[in-house]
């Protein structure tokens, strides 16, 4: 580096600075120390005399505006003198982006009307967004479909280990304490008014006809729909899925779809286990509550509870699963390069999963009940 120097002096009552060699980053501190030491309260006029510098970097250029702008504070008129075309183009950009920073305005508070369009047209973003996604998972499906050739059984039978057999130990826990609970509560009211085998009427229907489906849906939101979620969001994190795009593998033929056909496969077996366990739940409260047998328990069921509940509930199964199975992939699909955003959006799919299978089972309720079924 060469040699660097400044002279204080002072010419015709106005205080000149000359600096002398090259002002950088490296020298900067020294300088600053001597500039502060200087008393300018008894001057009028200061001059900042670059003739002499070959060398300014952006450093010492934001601390000469910083010394001119304190001085013209202080009343004191401030001139720079310089030939060097550099040197004075780096002062000037310094200073005009200073100026440019503090005009920007703090942002004021939004109202109640700002927040509500801004959310309602992300909402509306986000749901031209999904209607994407299915538009091209349905056009994928047609075509994984449409020829044998195009079914990939393996990863199919892979993901219906994955997401309904490993959830069967859970589903039949789960609905035999619903089972069991819906059984006791009813069990106190009916032996009030001594209609002790009317348990078997509300128990049957209401679970075969909703609670099942329900339960079982909930819980495979919670458990598999979940994991969709997680799996893709990180698979798409460590860019798996351009690598296999890359590779020219379709992520909907080898991840989506076999998830989905696995999920919509299984659901009406997780209804049917549902169903099984939670009337041994029932049963169990029928006979130790209301001292019902286990043959006068069955043979009531077999005649008040019509074949058209078990099937209604086994038919919603699909829907659900269909249903679970596309919010988790799509939330995962929505995953951004952070570990923070799996969070986020699993918890949303779990949430939007439960959320789109209650009110499609009040679709089912509303138009089975009006169709007399």
């Amino acid at each position: 580096m060469e040699h660097s120097s400044l002279d204080i002096l002072h010419v015709d009552g106005k205080l000149r600075l000359k600096f002398f060699g090259e002002l950088t980053l490296y020298n900067l501190t020294s300088y600053q120390k001597t500039v502060d030491s200087i008393n300018f309260s008894r001057e009028t006029d200061v001059i900042i005399d670059f003739m002499e510098l070959e060398f300014l970097d952006s450093a010492a250029s934001i601390f000469i505006y910083n010394l001119e702008k304190k001085l013209l504070s202080d009343g004191i008129q401030v001139e720079i003198l310089c030939k060097n075309e550099d040197i004075l183009e780096i002062i000037h950009l310094v200073k005009n982006q200073k100026q440019i920073s503090t005009k920007i305005a703090h942002s004021a508070k939004r109202g109640i009307l700002e927040k509500l369009g801004e959310h309602t047209y992300q909402n509306y973003l986000g749901f031209l967004s999904f209607m994407a996604f299915m538009g091209e998972l349905f056009s994928n499906k047609i075509c994984y479909i449409i020829s044998f050739k195009n079914i990939r059984y393996k990863e199919i039978a892979f993901e219906i280990n994955e997401s309904a057999v490993k959830a069967f130990g859970i589903v039949a826990l789960t609905s035999f304490l619903i089972g069991l609970v819906v059984a006791y509560q009813s069990a106190y009211q009916l032996k009030i008014y001594g209609a002790n085998i009317f348990i078997v009427d509300m128990l049957g229907i209401s679970v075969l006809r909703e609670l099942s489906p329900l339960i079982t849906a909930i819980v495979i939101a919670g458990r598999s729909g979940s994991a969709f979620t997680a799996q893709i969001g990180a698979m798409k994190i460590t860019q798996e899925l351009d690598a296999m795009r890359t590779m020219g593998f379709d992520p909907y033929k080898f991840l989506v779809i076999p998830k989905i056909i696995a999920l919509m496969i299984t659901m009406p077996i997780l209804i049917f286990i549902s169903d099984i366990m939670a009337v041994i739940g029932g049963i169990v409260v029928a006979n130790i509550d209301l001292g019902i047998t286990v043959d006068l328990f069955l043979d009531r069921f077999s005649e008040v509870v019509a074949a058209k509940h078990f099937f209604i509930g086994i038919a919603k199964g699909p829907f659900f699963a269909f249903l679970i199975a596309t919010i988790g992939i799509y939330r995962g699909l929505m995953v951004k390069d952070d570990t923070q955003s799996i969070g986020f959006n699993t918890t949303k799919s779990v949430v939007e999963s439960i959320f789109a299978v209650i009110i499609c089972d009040a679709v089912f309720s509303i138009a089975l009940t009006n169709l007399g079924i």
